[in-house]
């Protein structure tokens, strides 16, 4: 049964110590601590032990955590125990970058469909995949039983998109177009603005230089 009782805060943290888990366990070591965890994630070993108690009674205390366990548990609290079937929408260089990287895999994600709307690229190879035209968006979503879906299209085009994928069936929609999207309660969304987030790193270069 999904929880409910985690908080959002603790949720986008997980991903962080899953990735230092992970980076231990190729280091072979099979036990870490808190404080293990916090260094490698940037973050202080209290929140570790905090975000940690909201998924059950893990580790013990004055050894810590059993690496290999820990990383089954929050691999089955985050649901990429199981394969999630992708369909990317858009093949410029954001999202050729994006459909070759090697990440998606080795965390449990499959991209399973490609789509564009320019003649040039449609029916075209894009690694193991063909690109179908967004004309065919919701017989092939339905088709290839998508969970995902990401968006790297213009943004004056992306929320008729968004609106397709979730009549679709899709459940989830990861968007890296510069516009806010509207979706039902019942869908994810998760929203990267890259502009956004340049703006903020210059923020902080300003303030360095007054």
């Amino acid at each position: 049964m999904p929880r409910t009782d985690v908080p959002q805060t603790t949720i986008q943290r997980l991903p962080l110590y899953l990735r230092a888990l992970l980076q231990a366990e190729e280091a072979r070591r099979p036990v870490v601590n808190s404080v293990d965890i916090a260094e490698m994630c940037g973050t202080n070993a209290a929140q570790v032990r905090k975000d940690l108690s909201y998924l059950g009674e893990l580790g013990t205390r004055g050894i810590g955590y059993d690496v290999e366990a820990l990383i089954a548990h929050i691999s089955s609290v985050l649901g990429i125990t199981q394969q999630r079937r992708v369909a990317l929408v858009g093949l410029g260089r954001l999202g050729s970058a994006l459909l070759s990287y090697r990440g998606f895999a080795e965390r449990g994600f499959e991209a399973v469909a490609v789509f564009d709307s320019d003649p040039a690229k449609i029916g075209s190879r894009a690694g193991s995949l063909t690109v179908v035209s967004t004309d065919d968006f919701e017989a092939v979503l339905e088709e290839q039983d998508v969970e995902i879906v990401i968006l790297t299209t213009p943004a004056g085009v992306t929320q008729q998109l968004a609106d397709r994928a979730v009549a679709a069936g899709v459940k989830a929609i990861l968007n890296f177009a510069p516009v806010r999207l509207t979706v039902p309660e019942t869908v994810a969304l998760r929203q990267v603005c890259l502009s956004t987030d340049l703006q903020v790193l210059s923020f902080h270069l300003a303030q360095g230089q007054q």
